[in-house]
């Protein structure tokens, strides 16, 4: 992408792996929210050009020197942060908020190549029996994962999400899987709604017609959600967050805002509630993730809407800003 809305192709020689590398056949590139901003130019921390590519799956099609653990044809996906190892995060186990994170299809280069070489330690085998489109969805089930943990504890919670867009979508599964009682999952659109329902997400509300209030009390009773995860990104349902948590109880903040919210700090303060981030993801995230998929834990298919070839990248882009309430996860094929 060398400027914003304009990508180019360019033949450029395979690359050949580093001794502790691997060359990975790129199969599957997911898009994200976070792709588009970048289409649009509204990623504040990405300069052009840029290549992109940061969900994906494929095959190893060669092994650096100094490689052990894979073989020839594995299946793959591949933990996109390139981390400092100095700073004081990084020292100190975090280093997925490292002071000096740069990602691949943001900050540095991503996948969207036929042949990617990647450090043997970002790269994580696939069950063979996992799909190409399923091990392209490992990173967005690991924020969803992670986000999960973030959460003082979640067996036998009573779980809000807010937001059924791909990323609220896999929290409320991840929930679920990792033990919480019950989730309600909130949206503005019926399809969204529905993908939900057939991901398993019994309960579901259209806030543009039912009051949330209500809807959360009616499902979990008078001491409603433990839990609330804003997957949004907007102030108005950053707000909502705060206006119906229970006191003393957990939100966790999951969506990317665009602009800067205003949020009634007051009710935070008055009520102690604990409003917490959370940031992509940890190697053992990812590890959790490909397990959930392996063992059928979460239904990831509902969730596929389209794929475009390699070629048409762009017109993945126009599907998207064409499609926005019916696009959940569009994926480009190699």
């Amino acid at each position: 992408m060398t400027e914003p809305g304009v990508i180019k192709f360019r033949e450029v020689e395979t690359p050949k792996p580093r001794e502790t590398e691997l060359l990975v056949r790129i199969r599957r590139i997911g898009i994200c929210g976070s792709d588009i901003h970048v289409y649009h130019g509204k990623h504040p921390y990405t300069s052009y050009p840029v290549v992109q590519g940061h969900e994906l799956s494929g095959e190893v099609a060669e092994l650096g020197a100094g490689v052990e653990g894979f073989a020839m044809g594995d299946k793959v996906t591949i933990q996109p942060q390139v981390f400092c190892g100095q700073c004081y995060p990084c020292r100190h186990g975090i280093y997925h908020i490292c002071d000096n994170l740069r990602v691949m299809g943001f900050q540095t280069t991503g996948a969207a190549s036929e042949y990617f070489a990647v450090d043997a330690s970002k790269v994580f085998r696939l069950p063979e029996k996992m799909s190409l489109d399923h091990g392209a969805m490992v990173e967005p089930l690991a924020v969803a994962v992670h986000a999960i943990k973030r959460a003082a504890h979640i067996q036998g919670q009573k779980v809000v999400v807010l937001g059924a867009g791909p990323i609220g979508n896999l929290v409320a599964q991840s929930a679920l899987a990792l033990g919480a009682a019950d989730v309600l999952i909130t949206d503005l659109s019926d399809h969204r709604l529905e993908v939900a329902r057939r991901c398993g997400i019994a309960h579901r509300v259209n806030t543009g017609r039912e009051d949330l209030g209500e809807k959360i009390i009616g499902v979990f009773g008078p001491d409603r959600a433990d839990l609330i995860l804003e997957c949004v990104g907007a102030e108005q349902t950053m707000n909502q967050a705060v206006t119906l948590a229970r006191k003393g109880s957990q939100i966790i903040v999951v969506g990317v805002f665009g602009d800067k919210p205003r949020v009634d700090m007051g009710l935070v303060q008055d009520r102690e509630l604990q409003v917490i981030g959370s940031l992509m993801y940890q190697r053992q995230d990812y590890i959790d993730a490909i397990d959930l998929i392996d063992k059928g834990k979460v239904n990831l298919d509902p969730l596929l809407s389209k794929h475009f070839a390699f070629r048409e990248y762009e017109q993945a882009y126009i599907y998207i800003d064409n499609n926005a309430e019916h696009s959940l996860k569009v994926m480009i094929t190699l």
